[in-house]
């Protein structure tokens, strides 16, 4: 079994956080003060991202598979689980499975039909390919507002407030990152499974309405068909990754589903 690289803080109940293709747990950087006050807080790194070392074979669903084995591993018992993107759809796959307390899901994906799921594959590996062909001018692009709201506005809906270190780590982290041709390549049979077992938990969904990687207008309004039973949330003015454009609302969704 790999070993999940992870970061823990705080003291309560378990809340295990993961992020999504091409990130790293330092995405949920900016809720740890306010989550720490009330949950034991673990943000991982899925294996090929961040700090962790990767699969053999990297698909969303062996991901998916790697985080049931790290909480199992980790003596967690039910934790609360949240994800994004990529890290939603593993996590209400993981709570479908029986192994969560609560789950919560920050921009999912799995709800595209074709078209949505293509213009996100390749929207992500053009915009990865591109950061690689410029690396060693990544640090000048990125170092002025404009510049990143155009590497970033795929994933922050508002990308010039951002610092220049976040922005840069963000990009690094998804150049860097060997887990992500295999996922991102997987998305094509990504899909959420067994919904019917996540209505015995709650379940919530919360999009930003500025996503425009996963449409929000569209596949918010699938996951509303599809889980009929979930609490869902619209975050106004927050994009595809809301912790930066809206860290306090974004903790209180996870508070509140306590």
């Amino acid at each position: 079994m790999v070993k999940l690289n992870h970061r823990r803080v705080g003291s309560g109940e378990p809340l295990v956080l993961v992020h999504g293709i091409g990130s790293r747990w330092q995405v949920w950087e900016p809720l740890f003060d306010r989550l720490a006050e009330s949950f034991e807080v673990i943000a991982v790194d899925l294996p090929g991202f961040g700090g962790s070392e990767p699969l053999p074979v990297t698909t969303v669903e062996t991901l998916t598979d790697a985080l049931g084995a790290f909480i199992a591993a980790e003596g967690l018992e039910q934790p609360h689980l949240a994800g994004n993107s990529m890290g939603g759809l593993i996590t209400l796959n993981v709570a479908a499975r029986g192994h969560a307390r609560s789950v919560t899901a920050f921009s999912p994906i799995g709800f595209w039909g074709t078209a949505g799921r293509v213009w996100c594959q390749q929207s992500l590996g053009r915009a990865r390919g591109l950061a690689r062909a410029i690396e060693p001018k990544l640090p000048a692009l990125l170092g002025n507002p404009a510049g990143r709201t155009a590497f970033l506005e795929l994933v922050f809906g508002k990308p010039w407030q951002v610092t220049p270190e976040v922005a840069l780590a963000t990009v690094r982290g998804a150049v860097n990152a060997p887990g992500f041709p295999g996922a991102l390549e997987s998305f094509r049979d990504a899909r959420p499974r067994q919904l019917g077992a996540l209505a015995a938990i709650p379940v919530t969904v919360a999009w930003g309405n500025r996503d425009i990687l996963l449409t929000y207008a569209t596949q918010s309004r699938k996951a509303r068909r599809l889980l009929p039973n979930a609490r869902h949330i619209t975050l106004p003015g927050s994009g595809h990754t809301p912790f930066y454009d809206d860290p306090a609302g974004c903790a209180r969704v996870l508070l509140d589903q306590r």
